[in-house]
Formats: C-alpha cells, sequence, structure tokens
C-alpha cells in the first residue's frame, strides 16, 4: 500500500476512534510514525485529509452493501436489512465522530454523502418500484420518494442528537421511526414480510 493510502487509512481509524475536532495531524498519523510535513506533501490541509478519510469510509460501507445481496431477496426484505445493517454499523462508530463531521464539516459530509447515494440511489429505487410491482408497497405512492424518506430518518438517527433525549438503543430507534415508515408504504403482504424480518 502506496504511503498516501496507509495515511488516508490510518488517519480514518483515527478519526473514528478520538472524532475530527480535537484530534490533531499529528495524532491522526502517530501509528505510522512518519512527520507531519510528510502528510503535507499528500494533502493540502487536516479538512483535505478528512474529504479522503471520507471516502474511504463511504466506499468501505458501499461494499458492505453490495455485499448484502438485497437485490436477488424480497423487497420487502431487502429494504430492511438494508437499512437495519446501515444503522448497525453507524451506532458501532463513535458518536463523537459523526457529532464533529455535522457540526464542524457539514457541506463536507453532504458533498462526499451525494456521491454515493446518487450512485446507489437506483438501486434501492428499483427495489421499490420491484415491491410496487408485486404487490409489497403501495401503488398510490411515488417510488423515487421513498428512498428519499428512509434516506431523510436514517440521516436525523445517525447523524443528529434529535432523538438522544429519549435514549433508545439503534434497535428501538429503527422500531419508531425506519420501521414504521415501511408499515406506512406496505400492503398486507408487505406487512406479513415485515413481521418475518422484524420481530419487534
Amino acid at each position: 500500500m502506496a504511503l498516501k493510502e496507509q495515511i488516508i487509512a490510518t488517519s480514518l481509524r483515527q478519526f473514528l476512534k478520538y472524532g475530527i475536532k480535537k484530534v490533531t495531524v499529528g495524532k491522526l498519523i502517530e501509528p505510522l510514525g512518519i512527520s507531519t510535513k510528510t502528510v503535507y506533501t499528500h494533502f493540502w490541509n487536516k479538512e483535505d485529509l478528512l474529504k479522503h478519510c471520507l471516502l474511504l469510509h463511504y466506499s468501505e460501507l458501499e461494499k458492505q452493501f453490495l455485499s448484502l445481496g438485497i437485490e436477488t431477496k424480497n423487497p420487502v426484505a431487502a429494504i430492511c436489512e438494508l437499512w437495519y445493517n446501515a444503522i448497525n454499523l453507524d451506532f458501532g462508530v463513535n458518536q463523537v465522530f459523526y457529532h464533529d463531521l455535522n457540526y464542524y464539516y457539514p457541506q463536507l459530509q453532504d458533498a462526499v454523502l451525494r456521491k454515493f447515494f446518487k450512485r446507489n440511489f437506483s438501486k434501492i429505487q428499483h427495489i421499490v418500484v420491484s415491491g410496487i410491482k408485486e404487490g409489497y408497497f403501495r401503488d398510490d405512492l411515488v417510488a423515487e420518494v421513498i428512498p428519499e424518506v428512509i434516506s431523510v430518518l436514517y440521516s436525523s438517527i445517525s447523524r443528529t442528537g434529535q432523538f438522544k433525549k429519549f435514549k433508545l438503543s439503534a434497535a428501538q430507534l429503527m422500531h419508531n421511526t425506519i420501521d414504521a415508515y415501511l408499515r406506512g408504504v406496505c400492503t398486507d403482504k408487505g406487512l406479513k414480510e415485515i413481521k418475518k424480518n422484524n420481530k419487534s
């Protein structure tokens, strides 16, 4: 692995562990035993390094998303599995990381997220369209809107402290937000599938 890639991978692990705002570039590269001067030969500044770290982070999440093989599953099971896996991955990360990202670098995060969401939106939309055709999702709804709504709910759970006051687990938050929304867009046939995939 080239030095630049090593710096990105190591810095990402440090960001995820310690957060973003308070960690110094020196702390980020401490495990590599290199100087900060070396870092600045590859990156303009800490924010530029963070951007590369985010690209790597979301690339890894995308790989995990693709490995689920959701295109081959029942549309309701596929949507449930996708979002439950995503929230579990995010809740496994130090929440200081996402707090710092949202508070100090919202535009950077939005730019990176847009890139990955755009790349995978058509896959999710295809699942929803299939679900409507197969009678799992209501046919009076606009297929393109459903993934957008779920994405907004997901972001509010994983990227903000909006629901922190309720002191709910990731599973409880999902049950009260995305799960509740999915139940609302499902037909009776779809609701039976949700019961199979979610015993909550």
